[in-house]
């Protein structure tokens, strides 16, 4: 127990050496988990911020990605013409160069009109000879109908003829029978003595003389007769000569469109710019024989751009006509060009590995099965209000974002 006592002091006074010189270590230690513990905390709220930022951010790009909608799928787009010459010919003059800029009203080539003058010329002179054609044709038919008008003055004239002569044998007829009934009822008187000879031979002459003037007068009806048979028949015969000018007036309209087809080709041989455009495709020279339909270059119309941006069908109903857009070219993206939603396109052509094929008879229907759904894109045409003509090239790339209204 002694032993033991004295053993106990013994290990206190070191137990306080030792704690005495353990004590430093331990502060180190205390001070060294501490830093490490306040670097832990640190950590943990900066993970903290940096998710809680990325989730903002997160949720910021989901509202502007689905209330302002925005693709790099997109193009430059403008309407587009090809000039074809309308007429035959060689090209004398061509006033433009591949990719020049051409005014509206700009004369853009001339073929050789020289033809088509000549064929002008002949089209105005056969419409002045029909037009001689008719006058000469109106006036004789003019002089036909007074001959007609003649022809009936002397119908009238031989009908009158005509009626004088049958009262002049109505005249003699009556005259003749007066006198023969007279020479009846004389002849049988002289044998009797109740008359003279004398006066059977006056009765007698003058029968005679009566017959001779029915004859006669007779005669003058047949004569008359005659005549107006003959005058009707020169009166059906002029009126048969008057013809119509029906067949030659109906050849104004032709000879008239043949004036403007000429014309037409004579005023073709000159094209001007419909519009302020682009020249593009330039495929021909001067010397070279342009044909009727065959496209020599192209004119884009530098009047109006779009940009087509292809948009998911997801974000179709945030987008109407008439919302604001922002369009940016890649040769020069840091330009922000406004524009309008003009529309929103309603079909495109359906994917043969989702719905298989359509075609004559039955559907063909793909048997394998796409796990991964790519959304549709839809065309989405906008309107560029402030286009650069110098920046704006049909097919180039673009970004459009919509704004909304």
């Amino acid at each position: 127990m002694n032993v033991m006592a004295q053993t106990v002091p013994l290990n206190k006074e070191a137990g306080t050496d030792a704690s005495k010189n353990r004590a430093p270590k331990f502060l180190e230690r205390w001070t060294s988990m501490d830093l490490a513990r306040r670097r832990q905390f640190l950590g943990r709220w900066i993970s903290l911020a940096i998710v809680a930022a990325a989730l903002v951010l997160g949720f910021v790009v989901l509202y502007q990605a689905n209330y302002y909608p925005r693709t790099e799928d997109a193009e430059i787009f403008a309407n587009f013409i090809g000039i074809a010459p309308q007429v035959d010919g060689p090209l004398i003059l061509l006033n433009v160069k591949d990719n020049q800029f051409v005014k509206k009203g700009e004369l853009l080539y001339e073929i050789d009109e020289r033809p088509y003058q000549y064929a002008l010329e002949n089209a105005v002179s056969e419409q002045a000879a029909l037009e001689g054609q008719i006058s000469d044709e109106r006036r004789r038919i003019a002089a036909l109908v007074s001959a007609v008008s003649v022809a009936q003055a002397n119908i009238h004239s031989s009908e009158a003829a005509v009626a004088n002569a049958e009262r002049g044998v109505a005249r003699s007829r009556a005259e003749w029978t007066y006198a023969n009934n007279n020479l009846h009822r004389v002849e049988p008187l002289l044998a009797k003595q109740f008359v003279t000879v004398d006066e059977v031979d006056k009765a007698r002459t003058s029968e005679t003389a009566q017959a001779e003037a029915l004859r006669q007068a007779e005669s003058q009806l047949q004569l008359a007769k005659a005549e107006l048979n003959s005058v009707l028949a020169r009166h059906e015969q002029a009126q048969h000569a008057v013809t119509t000018l029906e067949p030659l007036i109906n050849q104004r309209g032709s000879r008239a469109a043949a004036v403007k087809n000429a014309r037409y080709n004579l005023d073709n041989c000159r094209v001007y710019a419909p519009f302020d455009a682009r020249v593009t495709n330039l495929t021909i020279s001067e010397g070279a024989y342009a044909h009727v339909g065959q496209q020599v270059f192209t004119l884009i119309d530098a009047r109006t751009w779009w940009a087509i941006g292809n948009f998911r069908e997801g974000q179709l109903r945030r987008i109407t006509p008439g919302m604001k857009a922002d369009v940016y070219v890649m040769s020069r993206p840091n330009l922000r060009f406004t524009g309008v939603v003009d529309s929103v396109g309603f079909g495109v052509t359906p994917d043969p590995d989702v719905i298989g094929t359509l075609q004559p008879g039955l559907p063909d229907v793909q048997r394998t099965l796409n796990w991964v759904h790519l959304a549709s894109r839809f065309p989405v045409r906008v309107r560029v209000e402030n286009p650069s003509p110098d920046l704006f090239r049909s097919g180039e790339s673009a970004v459009v974002t919509i704004r909304g209204n």
